[in-house]
């Protein structure tokens, strides 16, 4: 990434800003009218089931099962139709979710000298963070983060991943062992939703050498709600995401039909979306949607974003068994290591990335001087 070990300006914790009473945000964080927050969720979207999501009961699918036709096509039908689904009975035990929300939510209460400790550099990202992007003077979103790699074990930092609260590591392992497994379910599914065997994505995606990476988000109490984002409109570079988000504090907003719906995450549920990686192996069958974050005046808001990616020097185009002369590939090829080099130096801009895929389009130029991590 240019060789970029610094960020451009200091950095500010957001949580500090929050936490210093002032009744005003700095200039650096007011978002252009255009692209300020809708507080409101627009009520026809209202169906009692997060705001019109689908809801998703995965039985016995998220052992492993992906031989019922019925459950297929929902989470086809969702993905076609939302690009985003919350899923229920999936497996993954609420008291290990409860563990997650418990060990983050502790950390990012700690003292600021513990979590510096842990601050991060764009050269991998990994670590306590308030930014994404390089570019000096950009618009900053009101949030902090902390980015950690899981797979493949050759990235994994044991200086990065916080010594508290003392089960952070224990159970962040644990989480990732669980999502992983979800993560599979989900892509044989896609795939036999595509007249592809089963096990198609996960070899393309580089069968069992994937990149796992998580990002715990910490969005805290925003003086001025209306003019800023947590988190500013993107789809999500990789391959899928599953989303522990908190289920008393709405904030995430899905772009659908040209205006901005908040959904509503149920109890006990993971929010999951496909990524620009499985729109481009599909050739746009599926499609990765834009969304955003809202922030709010009365209450902190976390959520933990789990990644499952491409290998990251695989290079990803669309799957041949889905092209024809009458489907022609869409996008041209890239790895992953190239791909997310966009978000990591412009920051979040919508579907600006995979669009410049688009065969039409001329072909896209980053610097490649980044370590791999799969995020």
């Amino acid at each position: 990434m240019d060789d970029q070990k610094e960020w451009p300006e200091p950095i500010v914790r957001v949580q500090s800003l929050s936490e210093s009473g002032a009744a005003v945000i700095p200039s650096r964080y007011v978002k252009p009218p255009s692209e300020r927050p809708c507080l409101e969720p627009p009520s026809s979207s209202d169906d009692g089931e997060g705001l019109g999501i689908p809801v998703i009961d995965l039985g016995r699918m998220a052992g492993g099962g992906v031989d019922c036709p019925a459950k297929i096509r929902e989470i086809s039908d969702a993905c076609r139709d939302w690009g985003f689904f919350q899923v229920v009975n999936h497996g993954v035990s609420p008291d290990l979710m409860r563990r997650m929300r418990e060990v983050w939510r502790e950390f990012f209460h700690l003292p600021m000298e513990e979590k510096q400790r842990y601050a991060n550099s764009p050269q991998t990202y990994e670590g306590y963070g308030s930014r994404l992007g390089i570019q000096k003077g950009a618009i900053l979103d009101w949030g902090d983060y902390f980015f950690l790699h899981l797979l493949p074990p050759s990235l994994k930092d044991p200086n990065k991943w916080p010594k508290l609260p003392s089960s952070c590591r224990e159970t962040v392992e644990e989480y990732g062992r669980e999502l992983s497994n979800l993560c599979r379910a989900v892509l044989g599914a896609l795939s036999t939703s595509l007249d592809l065997d089963a096990g198609y994505l996960q070899r393309a995606f580089g069968g069992d050498d994937v990149g796992v990476c998580m990002r715990v988000n910490y969005y805290p109490r925003c003086p001025q709600p209306d003019l800023t984002l947590g988190l500013s409109s993107h789809s999500d570079p990789g391959g899928l995401t599953v989303l522990l988000a908190d289920d008393h504090v709405k904030g995430l907003q899905v772009r659908r039909a040209g205006a901005w719906v908040t959904l509503q995450p149920l109890p006990d549920a993971f929010i999951v979306n496909v990524g620009d990686q499985v729109q481009v192996l599909s050739n746009a069958a599926y499609k990765s949607v834009e969304h955003r974050v809202a922030v709010n005046a009365a209450a902190e808001r976390m959520s933990v974003a789990f990644f499952y990616n491409p290998k990251s020097d695989l290079p990803i185009g669309p799957s041949p068994e889905l092209l024809s002369p009458e489907r022609p590939p869409r996008y041209q090829p890239m790895t992953f290591d190239q791909y997310r080099l966009y978000i990591r130096q412009k920051g979040p801009r919508g579907k600006s990335q995979v669009d410049s895929l688009l065969k039409s389009s001329p072909p896209c130029h980053y610097s490649t001087t980044v370590n791999s991590d799969g995020s």
